[in-house]
């Protein structure tokens, strides 16, 4: 498939376009800073693209079969949570101007329902340094669902992600944390990248959200 990914240069995004130029998709990274992007490939394009300007973006989705949004509006940023439903909803705008369907978003792990009603987000154990971001991924999510034009996909990642090693392997989830035998909820960004492509491929979860684990 042509796809195009935002977002190439982050920790996830590194990592989903290692896993899609080793499946022989086409890809275009798009970015804000390109030197960061160090892989080369023939069938490697990079693009210097701001996700807020949605003409532009539009312009540099077209044609393509595929977008995959790795956007993260930085844990450090303290407009974080403004900052993330806005790309969000630029890049919504801008896939659908380019007449591009599919849409796969890789959000948080704050929404996933750790008890009947009860979102981890709104636990009182979830870090306070990572829930504002963990709010706009939930409440970004919220407006997904409301979508009727694009077949869009939101991967929740495991409660744990880390890096670590490519197994292939892993468990689905929908709305709770996939959760191992010991009680640990945590996947490699490695295999988070496998279970992205996994999705572009097998298209699985059209207008729904999943998670995995191990």
């Amino acid at each position: 498939m042509k796809v195009a990914l935002i977002g190439a240069s982050g920790f996830v995004g590194t990592q989903v376009l290692k896993e899609l130029l080793s499946r022989g998709h086409q890809v275009t990274a798009i970015v804000r800073n390109p030197e960061k992007v160090t892989q080369q490939d023939d069938a490697l394009i990079v693009k210097k693209g701001d996700v807020s300007n949605v003409d532009e973006t539009a312009d540099l989705l077209k044609g393509h079969d595929m977008v995959i949004s790795a956007y993260n509006a930085g844990w450090e940023n303290p407009n974080i949570y403004d900052d993330f439903i806005a790309a969000s909803k630029d890049i919504q705008a801008a896939t659908k101007k380019a007449s591009v369907k599919r849409l796969l978003t890789v959000g948080g792990a704050g929404s996933l329902e750790i008890a009947p009603g009860v979102q981890l987000v709104d636990t009182p154990e979830f870090p306070a340094q990572w829930k504002s971001g963990a709010l706009a991924a939930r409440d970004y999510l919220n407006i997904l669902k409301n979508e009727k034009e694009l077949e869009w996909t939101f991967l929740s990642p495991a409660i744990m992600l880390r890096p670590g090693q490519r197994t292939g392997s892993y468990r689905i989830g929908t709305d709770q944390p996939v959760f191992d035998a010991a009680g640990k909820c945590e996947i490699s960004v490695e295999d988070l990248a496998v279970a992205i492509v996994d999705e572009l491929e097998k298209g699985h979860y059209i207008r729904k959200r999943f998670t995995v684990g191990y």
